[in-house]
């Protein structure tokens, strides 16, 4: 059985996602910052890769997976004391999810599923007109620029 390899895993979507794989009987590998944060969820492996960027080797991390969750980014950073938050968010966001996929490919993993922002479509909508997949990007923080740059 090949296994399944979520980045950010341990996040507020990734432990979701990590209950439901398991329960579906998938193998789990979970890339971390900090893997000993996963070590209260039973059945899955861990692997630490720091942040993203694009110094990661993610030889280990790929290794028999056949397919990605990426979920981990740069994001609720509140008190951002980065000299150009731009540059940090697109270091993390756009460059190392574009290393990520580069490497995953030469890996010859079969499906990268990249799970985005809403912030990619703007910060709120007119009553009674949610977002659409046919609305034109407007992100309007850095986080949200770089969530649809690395969409790109």
């Amino acid at each position: 059985m090949m296994r399944r390899l979520s980045t950010g895993g341990n996040g507020f979507v990734g432990r979701a996602l990590t209950s439901h794989l398991l329960a579906s009987g998938c193998e789990v590998r979970l890339s971390l910052r900090q893997p000993q944060k996963a070590d209260q969820i039973a059945g899955v492996e861990t692997v630490e890769i720091g942040s993203l960027s694009l110094k990661n080797d993610w030889t280990v991390a790929l290794r028999n997976v056949d397919r990605i969750v990426h979920l981990a980014a740069r994001v609720h950073v509140m008190n951002d004391n980065t000299s150009d938050p731009m540059a940090e968010f697109r270091r993390v966001n756009v460059k190392g999810t574009a290393n990520l996929a580069r490497q995953a490919a030469a890996a010859a993993v079969s499906r990268f599923v990249y799970l985005s922002s809403i912030k990619v479509n703007g910060e709120f909508t007119q009553e009674g007109r949610p977002f659409t997949a046919n609305d034109a990007p407007a992100p309007e923080d850095p986080y949200g620029v770089s969530k649809h740059e690395a969409e790109q």
